[in-house]
């Protein structure tokens, strides 16, 4: 029990700050689960029924926000979904792949700080996302998102920024609906998995709705862009060490 309610409060805080920069938290799921000890099988379908419920949560709220442009996710979702079948069914030599994903996270997370303090007119910018590029980064990002187990958002995001495609809002906008595409996926497609499913999911599944429903609302609403750029830097911070650290 009492790693139940260690993981629900860990689930919360995960889902709180992935939601406010409009990812899910699979990343943060995984690493709690791994940290306490969860068995390898039930964690990976754990991490995407509660990634569901969180990009379900942020996606109607940066929607309604008016932060997702549709139209600018069929390229990316066209690549990711096909993909991500593949990548869940390739074993990789991870000792070497998953801390290389993990600096270029870090990587990306202190280009963000460095650029926090730009001014918000600076930011804004008009959504200008090329089909064929995207449908080829979307396929990547899919095939990552296979390998890794996470929705892709840590990898969408920071990509759409420094290509300058979309505003960060924007960009956090499109990653969740994004992120709740693979997930549903990727949970269709191990269907077999679900059977792994802990009792306990329950309570988890509230924590994560609670933590998403106010880290969507800070993320769509009320966070300042450079507030946005910081927390997404404090995000990918998280990921990579996890990928560096915990693989």
């Amino acid at each position: 029990m009492n790693d139940v309610l260690v993981l629900a409060l860990a689930f919360f805080g995960a889902a709180l700050l992935y939601a406010s920069v409009g990812h899910a938290g699979a990343s943060g799921y995984l690493a709690a689960m791994a940290l306490v000890g969860v068995a390898p099988a039930t964690m990976k379908p754990t991490a995407l029924a509660l990634n569901i419920v969180v990009a379900s949560i942020v996606t109607v709220r940066f929607h309604l926000a008016g932060h997702i442009r549709w139209r600018a996710l069929v390229p990316f979702v066209m690549g990711s979904i096909p993909m991500a079948f593949v990548g869940g069914s390739l074993v990789l030599p991870g000792a070497v792949y998953k801390p290389l994903v993990g600096l270029i996270l870090l990587l990306a997370a202190f280009q963000l700080v460095r650029t926090a303090a730009s001014s918000a007119a600076a930011d804004e910018r008009p959504t200008a996302i090329p089909f064929g590029p995207a449908a080829i980064a979307g396929a990547g990002i899919g095939l990552l998102s296979g390998l890794t187990g996470t929705g892709g958002g840590i990898f969408l995001t920071p990509l759409i920024l420094f290509a300058g495609w979309a505003d960060v809002r924007v960009a956090a906008g499109i990653s969740a609906a994004f992120i709740l595409a693979n997930s549903i996926s990727g949970l269709l497609g191990n269907v077999s998995s679900v059977k792994a499913l802990p009792p306990e999911l329950p309570i988890w599944l509230i924590a994560v709705a609670v933590g998403g429903l106010i880290g969507a609302e800070l993320g769509a609403r009320r966070l300042g862009r450079p507030a946005l750029r910081r927390a997404l830097a404090v995000v990918l911070v998280v990921a990579g060490l996890k990928l560096i650290f915990l693989g």
